[in-house]
Parts: C-alpha cells; sequence; structure tokens
C-alpha cells in the first residue's frame, strides 16, 4: 500500500508527464484524430481537465465531510457538449496543474489516517480517499497511452 506522500508525489507528476507527451505538437497534430473513433489529443487535454476538478472536489469532500456523496459524470456527455476542440490547450494545462498544485498543498498537511476516510460514490459504492486518490494518479496515464497512439499515428516521435 502506497503511503499519502508517495501518492501526493505522484499525483504531482501526471502534470509533467502530461506535458513531455505533447511536447512539440503543433495546433493541427493535436486537434488530428489520427486513430478513427478517438479522441484527439486536445480533446484527451480537455477531458483530463473537466475530470480533474471533479475528482478534486470528491477528494475534498471526503476529507471534510462524514461520508458524503459522490456523484459520477459521463465523459462522453462532458465530451459532446463542451465543445473539446474550441478549447486552448495551454489554458487546459493550467487549470489541470493548479487543481494538483492546491489539493497536493492540502493533502500534504494531513495525518496518514486520512487515507482510509470514505464516501458514497453514486454509481461505483464505497471510495476511501486512498482509492479516490490512485484513481486521479492513473487517471492522466490511463489517458497518455492514447496520446503516444496518436504520436505515433502522426509520426511523431
Amino acid at each position: 500500500m502506497a503511503n499519502l506522500q508517495t501518492l501526493v508525489d505522484q499525483y504531482l507528476d501526471g502534470v509533467t508527464q502530461l506535458r513531455q507527451a505533447i511536447a512539440g505538437m503543433s495546433r493541427a497534430q493535436i486537434v488530428a484524430r489520427p486513430i478513427a473513433g478517438k479522441w484527439s489529443t486536445l480533446e484527451v487535454v480537455a477531458h483530463l481537465a473537466d475530470f480533474d476538478p471533479i475528482l478534486a472536489d470528491r477528494m475534498k469532500r471526503v476529507i471534510a465531510e462524514d461520508n458524503p456523496l459522490l456523484v459520477g459524470a459521463d465523459e462522453n456527455r462532458f465530451a459532446a457538449a463542451l465543445g473539446y476542440h474550441d478549447r486552448d490547450l495551454e489554458q487546459e494545462l493550467t487549470i489541470i496543474d493548479a487543481t494538483r498544485g492546491q489539493l497536493a498543498r492540502i493533502l500534504r498537511k494531513l495525518p496518514e489516517s486520512v487515507l482510509s476516510r470514505t464516501g458514497q460514490h453514486n454509481e461505483r459504492g464505497p471510495r476511501t480517499l486512498q482509492q479516490l486518490l490512485e484513481t486521479a494518479v492513473n487517471h492522466i496515464n490511463h489517458h497518455l497511452k492514447f496520446i503516444h497512439e496518436k504520436r505515433q499515428a502522426l509520426g511523431l516521435k
């Protein structure tokens, strides 16, 4: 089981990894959909920017409230309704960076025992803060492989 500080370090590292994955891509490459049926890199980053604050809110609620309700969100409905290709890449990255930086500062001041606090997700049932933080850590990692696939399909290293 990872400790709180290790998880916070991994959480913060996600932004660095994301920035490295998109480094050197032009606007045309960022909005390209080189793999049929898959989101563009900008759509992936916009998705991350929309869901990082949601994940952070869930964690804050678990920290601050007793067994709060955690509401799910549909990523496809967000993508369809929120104009992902009209977004500014750097602004989206700034949102992720700021969200993670703020929550990391909060988490670093808390005792290890906070990881066992729970909330009730309306779709997934009980979730501990540790599970929520691991989900947030893994969210960027999960999407990095798709960005790397797009880079490869576009002939980028």
